[in-house]
C-alpha cells in the first residue's frame, strides 16, 4: 500500500470551483498508496468544490497558501480542473510562478480537463503533446501545443513530462500513470 511512500504532491486549486471528483479521487488515491499530498490555495480555510461546474460538491481543507508554498520540496504538480477553478487559476501569478519552477526542474506535471489553462497561460504547452476537455483544444493549440483525443496522454518533451486527462471519466487511467510516473 504504500508504494509512494517518500513522494510529495502538491496540488494548486483556488477556493472556490474546482471540479469535485478532480481533485477528491487523486486525494484519496495517492494518499492511500503512501504519498504525502498538500492542497494549495490562494486562501486558507477550505476549497469548495463543483459537480459538473454548477451543483455545490464537497469542501476540502486548504494546507496551505499558494504564495507559502516552496515547490522545491514537491515531487509532482497537479492541477484539477473545473472550469472556474482552472480560469481563476490561469490568471494567479504565484500559481504561474510555481508551474514554472516545475517544469524547468524537470519534475512532472499532472493537469485534467481544464486544468491545462495554467500551462497555456504560462506558455509551457508549446512542443508537448496533451490532452484536455475539449474546449481548451483551441487555447492549446493556439499555444504550441498538439491536442490529442486520450484516455491519457504522457509526453516527456522539452525535457519535463507532462500528464493529461480529459474529464473526469478518465480519473483511473490519470491517477495510473501519476503512480507510475512516481514510481521510475
Amino acid at each position: 500500500m504504500a508504494e509512494l511512500s517518500g513522494k510529495k504532491i502538491l496540488v494548486l486549486v483556488t477556493n472556490q470551483g474546482v471540479e469535485q471528483d478532480e481533485l477528491k479521487v487523486p486525494l484519496e488515491k495517492l494518499r492511500a498508496d503512501g504519498a504525502e499530498v498538500t492542497v494549495a490555495a490562494p486562501e486558507t480555510g477550505e476549497v469548495k468544490s463543483l459537480v459538473g461546474d454548477w451543483d455545490r460538491g464537497e469542501t476540502f481543507p486548504v494546507d496551505q497558501t499558494i504564495s507559502s508554498v516552496n515547490e522545491s520540496e514537491y515531487d509532482l504538480l497537479l492541477l484539477p480542473g473545473g472550469t472556474l477553478n482552472a480560469d481563476a487559476l490561469r490568471l494567479d501569478q504565484d500559481a504561474q510562478k510555481t508551474a514554472k519552477a516545475f517544469a524547468s526542474s524537470g519534475r512532472p506535471v499532472a493537469a485534467l480537463c481544464h486544468g491545462p489553462w495554467l500551462l497555456v497561460e504560462t506558455g509551457l504547452v508549446d512542443g508537448k503533446t496533451l490532452t484536455s476537455y475539449p474546449s481548451v483544444k483551441t487555447d492549446i493549440v493556439n499555444a504550441g501545443g498538439n491536442w490529442v483525443d486520450q484516455e491519457v496522454k504522457v509526453c516527456p518533451a522539452n525535457e519535463w513530462t507532462l500528464i493529461t486527462s480529459r474529464d473526469p471519466g478518465d480519473l483511473e487511467a490519470f491517477v495510473g500513470a501519476i503512480k507510475e510516473q512516481l514510481s521510475i
